[in-house]
């Protein structure tokens, strides 16, 4: 028998164990690959939630301080509607592009609880622009605003795996 034919099996062994070294790590590094991706777009999805969520809570807390003005929310620091409309329009300008990325990048469910959210800030606003002094109105779309706000949250935190959070209703001092 040949030298190389003793040291085919020992050669085989070798060839056999560098492919399937090879095959090993081709297959992580893919795995990995995946996972840092999925991890890069889950937290670009959270970034454009928060972002979104930050918007809508800007015009909210501007429709609550001219609602005070207007005698229909206890909020301590009301706001008269003219000096409101630049800063209303400023959060409007703000809200469009964070919808838009949000439509872009996130679930149904999260884009249909979030046309509900804003639908309701959208009518606080018509109620505050009109003048209406009606705090019993104004409660419920407050709730309807919570509401949609509690939606959107839970939405988002189904999308993103994450535990149930807090739904942030708490009375007010007039409510108490």
């Amino acid at each position: 028998m040949s030298a190389f034919t003793q040291q085919l099996p020992a050669l085989m062994g070798v060839v056999i164990g560098a492919l399937g070294s090879y095959l090993a790590v081709v297959r992580s590094d893919g795995a990995r690959y995946r996972r840092e991706t999925a991890a890069r777009w889950e937290e670009r999805r959270l970034s454009v939630y928060t972002d979104y969520a930050r918007a809508l809570k800007k015009s909210v807390n501007l429709t609550y301080r001219v609602a005070s003005h207007l005698g229909n929310d206890p909020h301590p620091h009301p706001l008269s509607p003219a000096e409101a409309e630049p800063l209303l329009a400023e959060a409007t300008d703000g809200r469009d592009p964070a919808g838009e990325a949000l439509i872009m990048l996130a679930s149904h469910e999260v884009v249909d609880r979030a046309r509900v959210w804003v639908t309701a800030v959208m009518e606080m606003e018509r109620f505050m622009r009109a003048g209406t002094v009606d705090p019993d109105a104004w409660q419920a779309l407050l709730e309807r605003q919570r509401a949609g706000r509690e939606g959107y949250y839970t939405a988002v935190r189904e999308d993103l795996a994450l535990p149930p959070g807090h739904p942030a209703r708490w009375p007010t001092t007039a409510q108490r």
